[in-house]
């Protein structure tokens, strides 16, 4: 029987909570499809920091690295905000995806039907339905470019530099173009080309692999600011959006609460290899951590994607997202619930899920 080893970070917040229903999610995919699962948990984040003193323990990065795939939950909180940037739990974040070469990032923005009144849009601008998918750049660009603090003029100053190799850009690009070739073969590539000049790199290069690669995508250019109000606008308009690191961390963002809750939303973070990186898209939620009241759908979203992309279980992944559909209709937790509808917390939400499986 086939069988696939997952690495668990449970992290902070909410973060084992969720983790632990999508864990139970992908178990019982398993038993109904036919392959087992092997879970192994590391540490990631504050509570790495609270055991090891550090937010990016080197034995997590060598069982990633042996998996076949990771599923993450959050990382951070007030306990840890005092800490400088490198110590913070957000630094094993930005650790593991650049220690496991993860460099493309899918966050899918879509409405399910039975939530679409949560969206703060008009139904006149939804239409018949939202399905986004923003590929953001993950290893590059100012998140990771040199930066520092200096004195100018007798003040203090800081500075964080935005940089991209063409190489960065081409494979980014061609990730974009790919998953654009497997839906409506539209592609908006997003920058800030009349300010930035890593922009104008970027433009230049994602026209040429258009050209040269993927001629049958019809490949568009907005400035990251028209972009973010097009999204409020008219998200119809959009089918793929590739981008680089910041601008996608926000754009990705902003679409998520177009589709009326963040808590709904998954994640991939993918590399060359299938060995890739699942997480919700949401935070830690530490004001809610302990209470039963997280939501895990997102996480368990994300254990679908997992199944799609790195195990290419797509018959599996089917399976669980069509059973979050199904339990929508008759469950909800506490940030997604409505009248009409029964409350229950993260456990029971997850129990529902695998009922349905």
């Amino acid at each position: 029987m086939r069988s696939y080893r997952i690495v668990l970070l449970k992290g902070d917040g909410i973060g084992p909570e969720i983790v632990t229903q999508a864990a139970l999610v992908l178990q019982k995919a398993g038993e109904k499809f036919g392959f087992g699962v092997e879970f192994e948990e590391a540490l990631l984040g504050g509570c790495a920091i609270d055991a090891v003193g550090t937010p990016f323990p080197q034995e997590t990065v060598e069982k990633c690295k042996a998996a076949d795939a990771t599923l993450l939950g959050a990382v951070g909180g007030p306990k840890w905000d005092s800490l400088p940037g490198e110590k913070r739990p957000e630094a094993g974040l930005l650790g593991i995806r650049k220690a496991l070469g993860l460099y493309a990032n899918l966050r899918p923005s879509m409405i399910f039907p039975q939530l679409r009144s949560a969206s703060p849009l008009k139904d006149s601008v939804i239409g018949t339905g939202l399905n986004i998918m923003i590929v953001r750049e993950l290893t590059g660009g100012i998140y990771f470019g040199e930066r520092g603090r200096k004195q100018v003029d007798g003040a203090e100053a800081a500075y964080d530099t935005e940089m991209y190799t063409v190489p960065e850009i081409e494979r980014i690009a061609r990730v974009g173009f790919e998953t654009a070739r497997k839906r409506k073969k539209k592609l908006c590539s997003v920058d800030k080309a009349n300010v930035l000049e890593s922009s104008r790199l970027w433009r230049k290069t994602v026209e040429r692999i258009g050209k040269e690669e993927y001629p049958d995508v019809e490949l568009s250019h907005l400035y990251v600011d028209n972009c973010s109000m097009q999204l409020v606008r008219d998200p119809k308009q959009f089918d793929v959006i590739v981008t680089s690191n910041m601008f996608g961390d926000i754009l990705s963002d902003e679409a998520s609460m177009i589709s009326g809750s963040i808590g709904m939303l998954p994640s991939a973070s993918l590399g060359n290899g299938t060995n890739g990186l699942y997480e919700p898209v949401h935070g830690s939620a530490p004001d809610i951590a302990g209470t039963g009241m997280a939501n895990p759908l997102a996480t368990i979203l994300s254990a679908a994607m997992m199944l799609r992309i790195s195990f290419g279980e797509a018959e599996a992944a089917d399976a669980v997202e069509n059973a979050v559909s199904t339990a929508l209709e008759t469950v909800r937790t506490p940030d997604i619930w409505t009248e009409g509808i029964r409350k229950v917390g993260c456990e029971e939400m997850g129990k529902t899920v695998c009922s349905f499986l």
